[in-house]
């Protein structure tokens, strides 16, 4: 099992980037790229996940969107990966406590969109999750003001962090969160499979 698993050592900082990649597109390849430079990153994984629980109908195949994932990645420092699959978790709390578990003294941190934040309180065990690693939120067109006001923002405000300190966010104790705005490329999976690209 821990041969098919990305390689990082202690003292590393990895980002992890989850989501459907249904289908992966060049927004989510711009946000890691923003992620590795702007937070100071060792690695980016995209964590493609079998299935999100909070969607209705199922994405495309697993293989599938990790062949397009592969194909559209092309960085050193990005890895593609499934795995949630390997690792048989199905909600994000499991997967971050099964990565701390397998690479002991690697500093995680929590990619994610600030649509997601707008509804993070519906993740199963969120706040475990913010209580475990630090996250960076990513601006994406028109989710700014509906990020800042979500539930767990306003929860969390005495954690977040200003974005000139997003360098230090891999190193800080959770809870620990910053909110960084991110030259932004206006495209989105469910415009591509509204529009039968997918």
């Amino acid at each position: 099992m821990r041969s098919e698993l990305p390689l990082a050592l202690p003292g590393q900082t990895v980002g992890l980037f989850g989501g459907s990649f249904d289908p992966p597109h060049a927004g989510h390849l711009h946000v890691s790229r923003e992620a590795l430079k702007r937070l100071g990153l060792d690695r980016v994984w995209w964590l493609v996940s079998p299935g999100n629980p909070l969607k209705d109908r199922g994405p495309a195949p697993l293989e599938r969107r990790l062949e397009a994932a592969r194909a559209l990645v092309h960085h050193p420092r990005i890895v593609v990966t499934d795995i949630e699959a390997k690792l048989g978790t199905r909600y994000t709390a499991e997967t971050i406590a099964a990565l701390r578990r397998l690479y002991p003294g690697v500093r995680f941190v929590w990619l994610m969109g600030a649509d997601n934040l707008a509804q993070f309180d519906r993740w199963q065990h969120w706040e475990r999750i913010m209580r475990t690693v630090p996250i960076c939120v990513l601006a994406r067109p028109g989710q700014r003001i509906s990020a800042r006001t979500a539930k767990a923002a306003q929860i969390y405000r005495f954690a977040r962090r200003p974005a000139g300190a997003a360098r230090t966010l891999a190193h800080a104790e959770a809870p620990a969160w910053a909110f960084l705005n991110v030259p932004m490329v206006d495209v989105s999976s469910s415009e591509i499979r509204a529009r039968g690209e997918w």
